[in-house]
């Protein structure tokens, strides 16, 4: 697909791939738009602890891994750019929810640690989702929630496949 062609025809060769191409798509384009709410709603979660979820994803790659983490094993971590989680820790270094520590391998790529403040704020983070994720899960069965899960970190798994060439036309 050419971004020369015109939307129709982008759609249409879409809507003309087999059934797991156009899923694929579908699913795609679902957590896209997942992922934006999920931002937004956990925004809305954690504001009142004077944090953003960019934040709240910080906190928690450092709180999960139970040790210092330089910024690009944070990034490594949650999927996000080294750049952002910089700009995130500087904000937090400010506000006292992290701390800077020399790391011992490598001068330049400092570690960081929650501080006893940090550790409170993911603390009462993790309780507000926790009871968020309790009212989310009312009337979905587990057995598909673990399916779904399955398929997602297979799908996950799946996207370190070369993407195709440029000239590609298949």
């Amino acid at each position: 697909m050419h971004i020369n062609e015109p939307k129709s025809q982008l759609i249409r060769k879409t809507m003309d791939s087999p059934d797991e191409v156009r899923e694929v798509t579908e699913i795609m384009l679902a957590i896209f738009r997942i992922n934006g709410r999920l931002l937004e709603r956990g925004d809305d979660l954690v504001r009142p602890l004077g944090i953003a979820s960019a934040q709240w994803q910080v906190l928690g790659a450092v709180s999960l891994a139970e040790k210092p983490l330089s910024a690009p094993q944070i990034a490594e971590a949650m999927g996000i750019t080294r750049q952002g989680v910089q700009k995130q820790l500087n904000r937090m270094l400010k506000d006292n929810l992290f701390e800077k520590l020399p790391n011992p391998r490598h001068e330049r790529s400092s570690l960081y640690r929650p501080t006893p403040k940090g550790e409170h704020v993911y603390s009462e983070a993790m309780r507000r989702e926790t009871l968020w994720a309790h009212d989310l899960a009312k009337g979905l069965p587990g057995p598909a929630l673990r399916e779904t899960l399955d398929l997602l970190k297979n799908f996950l798994r799946r996207l370190d496949i070369p993407l195709p060439d440029e000239g590609d036309r298949r």
